[in-house]
């Protein structure tokens, strides 16, 4: 039985070029020793260190590897050589066939080599016999490939079976990249390798996830972190790359890949991989993004999940090309070559064989959920990174949208040759085959890829500014309720709904970061008019996905739709580029009743945390609430409001008019230490009804009852002193606004957190009573405080000489280590200078070009955040003691601010003049009312709020007009009876208007003259008196 002997008599092998019983006795013997060779391998366990089993095992492949490669028998001559041949191929046949031990043995072994600690193979070569035995198992398992490839079978060899074994038992293997040495990685990686194994897949897909979920229950080691399909993935990935493809080092696909195959393949693995997770590993959504785009922290409590988080970093390792740029780059040129190196007919006649833009969607979108529910810490971060700065991606993505979307208008795709015609979706050239004809479009294209404008055959075309609402293109309203999105994600193509996760999940990452001067000027990567499509578009997505129930399967896309929609939302609240119309399009004809939605919304509020499984009008409402015209939700607000009201009252807390009241006395000297040491510790009693008496100079009580008025001055009078910058709680921003937001300073001061918190509790107070305060805050306070993200321009509000410097910093030509930066920020506290580091070791890291960006938005989360957070955590304590945090996201920055404030710093004398009533006996047509409307018309806006205030303690108009002021604006006649003499002579009456605050109510005496009613009229607006002067 020797292999190596030249005698035929003592040669094995010789049998195979003999007679018919000969190769038959041939064929079984050396199936018998396949069969027990490979038995030895699968038991051998290296870890063991017993050298006899080695030393065997090594013996034992040895010899099958000369068993089935013909040029090492030394009794074959050329006459004979070709039955040996056919022998030897018919052997290597049967090694590869559906029911061969071949590739489960091979795995068994494979299986008990080490995984290397490091996140990096093995470079060097192991121990001679463990490396031997290794390579002559991998070189068997490659066998039936080489022989087909090589041609050196008389007959065809059938690879399907053998590609399905080498899928299913060898590149399932856990860690198969690692565990093996680094040098017999290239065969695996052979072009003669891959694509039949990812043909297989592609065309029996059904048949290999069956047999792989079979695989799982009989190897349960790793499949508890990993199934057979992930590992799969992360092997193929591993395999395809090859790290030394350029100078660079950058890295690059294995020569000969079939792109197309690779895609597919490695989609349809990650599907099965998701549906994998979902069924074994719900708690690993954790790291999914929420809807407010927050990523959710990871808390490693045992050492169970130590071992997990270690497992899963190291399976990140394997899936790190993915979200390199060079991979995503090379899969996007291969486009115009159709996707393929070395053929291009069609895999089935179902199945196109040339890559198209849509494969790449399908393939990273099944990326971005894998990461997001595997990578700790980062999620899908990496990839979205990669994505969002892929030059034209989004651009490609948003053209086949918009063909979707807007069927009936012309629409362009972003060029860089990235999309095709030919790579369509089917949606899409259904939607365009049934189109109106669109007319030129050569010289858009152009433009688009130049960037230039386009040409006035270009649909939308926006100034260049874009900023108000009047260029937001308001003669499209009609279009901004999306036909094709009306039905939500249930209206959608598979297709389509993959490019608008992407788009969504890719264009929101980018928003995050994109300048004002990019969005609006340079109008980069979309113009103005492409950005009202994709906000339209998005909007009526949003708005209908959550007025149907969604599937669990549309979350992902609802989730990014929903991210993308607020941070487009936010930046036009702060600057518009789109009209007020196409906010409210999509729930025009379908929005619930103002009463009926706040009460649905409350009976739902402890759902809110899930808006998928609350009501649809809940879920709107939450998500959505600017579908809603703002005079709606304010009334919304005030329903929210009326709402608790009574539930209070039902559990018996004293509310409302003629109930017990908490008493208080205050000077007005010392308005706000007299008012927080009295209400400090109240708890939810501030929501009920409180009674002010004031105490002049002299210690001594105002005249006057409180029925509601004086403790609408005292919160008045209170908020103007607190928030007055010389307080020291809050400071102005550097703006012509001088918005508030609080002071660094008060942390220093005695009691500062918990006034700040206090003021909170009056704002919440001021907000439940409708009682409208004199000052506005800060957009970015605000943001913070509705839950928001804040844009790093928003800084130039905050700070603009910083913002400038920064923006220096962000776009210095260059070495930025000349400017002699680091990571710290020097602040004053307590009377010192105190450096604070803006990351760990700050004070350490030099910024530099490679991580300007890092030190660019460091220091603008400090300013933005990290900096006033106690203060603002105290407030937002406050404050959501008396209002629910769910009824203030009704509104956005600007909104809150009107809401509190009321809006402008003027009156609507029409408006006023309108619903206002009489008494006392004066009417419409008295000579003084005229007078009086006459005068007041003539005041200046300030003078206006004055009088305001004098009447009704507060300055600003009623927020959705005087027609909600309660009581009613009012004015009484004072008759003031004078000599005839002094009629006669041109004297007018001499007294001084007054006020009952508690009433809204004016109390003017009987003036003759214009002048003299002005006169008296400006003294008593002025003098800060009102009961007093009655």
């Amino acid at each position: 039985m020797l292999q190596n002997s030249t005698d035929a008599e003592n040669n094995f092998c010789s049998l195979a070029t003999g007679g018919p019983e000969e190769r038959r006795i041939w064929m079984h013997q050396a199936r018998k020793l396949l069969s027990l060779g490979l038995f030895i391998l699968a038991e051998c366990n290296i870890s063991s260190g017993n050298q006899k089993i080695i030393s065997l095992t090594s013996l034992a492949m040895r010899f099958l590897i000369t068993l089935t490669d013909i040029k090492g028998w030394k009794c074959t001559t050329t006459n004979d050589f070709d039955d040996a041949n056919i022998q030897v191929c018919n052997l290597i046949q049967l090694m590869g066939s559906k029911h061969s031990i071949l590739y489960s043995y091979i795995r068994r072994f494979i299986c008990r080599l080490d995984v290397p600690s490091s996140n990096h193979v093995i470079n060097v070569v192991q121990a001679d016999e463990i490396f031997v035995i290794t390579a002559t198992a991998i070189t068997f398992a490659l066998r039936p490939f080489h022989i087909d490839s090589a041609g050196q079978c008389p007959k065809s060899l059938n690879l399907q079976n053998t590609a399905d074994l080498f899928l299913l038992y060898i590149l399932t293997i856990p860690w198969l990249t690692k565990r093996l040495p680094a040098v017999l990685l290239p065969a695996l990686k052979h072009e003669s390798i891959l694509s039949p194994c990812l043909r297989s897949l592609v065309i029996d897909k059904d048949k290999i996830f069956r047999e792989m979920t079979e695989i799982e229950k009989a190897d349960t080691s790793e499949a508890e972190v990993i199934s057979p399909c992930g590992f799969a993935i992360g092997n193929i990935i591993c395999l395809v790359v090859c790290a030394d493809k350029n100078p660079m080092n950058l890295g690059g696909f294995t020569c000969g890949l079939n792109y197309a195959l690779y895609v597919r393949g490695v989609t349809l693995l990650s599907q099965d991989f998701l549906r994998w997770l979902d069924k074994y590993k719900p708690s690993s959504t954790g790291n999914q993004l929420s809807i407010s785009g927050r990523e959710t922290s990871i808390a490693i409590n045992t050492k169970e999940d130590e071992t997990t988080y270690q497992l899963n970093l190291m399976y990140m390792d394997l899936l790190k090309p993915v979200y390199q740029q060079w991979h995503h780059v090379t899969l996007l040129s291969t486009l115009e070559s159709g996707g393929y190196i070395q053929e291009n007919a069609s895999l089935t006649a179902e199945i196109p064989g040339n890559l198209q833009l849509l494969d790449i969607v399908y393939f990273y979108c099944s990326m971005l959920k894998i990461l997001a529910m595997l990578n700790p810490g980062a999620g899908s971060l990496p990839i979205l990174n990669m994505l969002s700065f892929t030059s034209g991606f989004l651009g490609s993505l948003w053209g086949t949208i918009e063909g979707f979307a807007f069927p009936d208008e012309g629409h362009y795709h972003r060029s860089n040759n990235i999309l095709k015609s030919e790579s369509e979706p089917s949606s899409i050239k259904k939607t365009k085959e049934s189109s109106k004809a669109e007319g030129p479009r050569w010289a858009n294209m152009l433009n688009k890829i130049t960037g230039k404008p386009q040409t006035e055959s270009g649909i939308l075309c926006s100034t260049s500014s874009g900023t108000s609402h009047d260029q937001a293109g308001v003669s499209y309203n009609e279009n901004w309720d999306v036909k094709p999105l009306r039905r939500g994600p249930h209206g959608i193509p598979k297709d389509i709904s993959s490019f608008l996760h992407l788009f969504c999940a890719s264009y929101s990452h980018l928003l995050l970061v994109l300048e004002d001067a990019e969005f609006y000027e340079k109008q980069m990567p979309f113009t103005l008019a492409q950005q009202q499509r994709i906000t339209a578009a998005l909007n009526t997505l949003v708005y209908n996905g959550l007025s149907r129930s969604c599937s669990q399967d549309d979350r992902p896309l609802m989730d990014s739709a929903i991210k993308c929609l607020h941070l487009l939302y936010e930046r036009d609240s702060r600057r518009p580029f789109c009209s007020p119309e196409l906010w409210l399009a999509p729930a025009t004809k379908s929005r619930m009743p103002i009463a009926a939605a706040a009460r649905t919304h409350e009976k739902s509020r402890n759902k809110l945390d899930d808006v998928f499984n609350a009501p649809g009008a809940v879920s709107v409402i939450t998500v959505t609430p600017h579908v809603f015209p703002f005079e709606e939700r304010v009334q919304m607000f005030r329903e929210f409001i009326n709402t608790d009201k009574a539930s209070r009252l039902m559990v018996g807390e004293v509310v409302g008019p003629g109930a017990p009241s908490l008493e208080i006395e205050v000077r007005r000297s010392h308005i706000v230490e007299d008012g927080f040491k009295q209400l400090r510790s109240i708890g939810s009693r501030f929501k009920s009804s409180i009674r002010v008496s004031f105490l002049n100079d002299c210690g001594l009580p105002e005249a006057g009852l409180d029925y509601g008025g004086l403790f609408k001055e005292f919160l008045t009078d209170m908020a103007k002193a607190a928030f007055s910058p010389e307080y020291g709680l809050f400071c102005q921003t550097a703006t012509s606004e001088r918005l508030l937001i609080p002071s660094t300073a008060a942390r220093s001061q005695e009691n500062g957190i918990e006034l700040i918190e206090f003021l909170g509790k009056i704002v919440g107070k001021a907000l439940y009573e409708g009682i409208l305060l004199d000052y506005s805050f800060s957009h970015v306070f605000v943001q913070k405080l509705l839950g928001r993200y804040s844009f790093l321009d928003e800084l130039s509000a905050l700070d603009p000489e910083l913002y400038k410097n920064l923006m220096y910093v962000k776009h210095f030509e260059g070495d930025v280590r000349d400017l002699s930066l680091d990571f710290t920020v020097t602040e004053e506290m307590f009377g010192k200078r105190i450096i604070v580091e803006l990351r760990p070791g700050g004070k350490d890291v030099s910024v530099t070009n490679e991580n300007k960006l890092q030190y660019v938005h460091a220091m603008a989360d400090y300013k933005l955040n990290r900096q006033i957070l106690p203060m603002l955590n105290a407030f937002y304590r406050g404050l959501s003691d008396i209002i629910s945090p769910s009824w203030l996201r009704l509104f956005n920055a600007s909104e809150f601010n009107q809401l509190l404030s009321g809006g402008k710093h003027d009156i609507d004398v029409d408006d006023l003049k309108k619903n206002t009533r009489y008494s006392g006996g004066y009417t419409e047509g008295s000579r003084t009312i005229k007078l009086f409307w006459e005068v007041l018309t003539g005041f200046e806006p300030q003078q206006r709020c004055m009088l305001l205030k004098f009447v009704t303690s507060c300055s600003r108009a009623p927020l959705l007009g005087f027609k909600h002021l309660q009581p009613a604006f009012t004015i009484h006649k004072v008759s003031c009876d004078m000599p005839l003499w002094a009629t006669i002579g041109g004297h007018d009456v001499d007294r001084l208007p007054s006020a009952s605050t508690c009433y809204n109510t004016l109390k003017l005496p009987t003036y003759k003259r214009s002048s003299n009613l002005k006169a008296k009229l400006l003294y008593a607006i002025s003098s800060n008196a009102g009961f007093e002067l009655s």
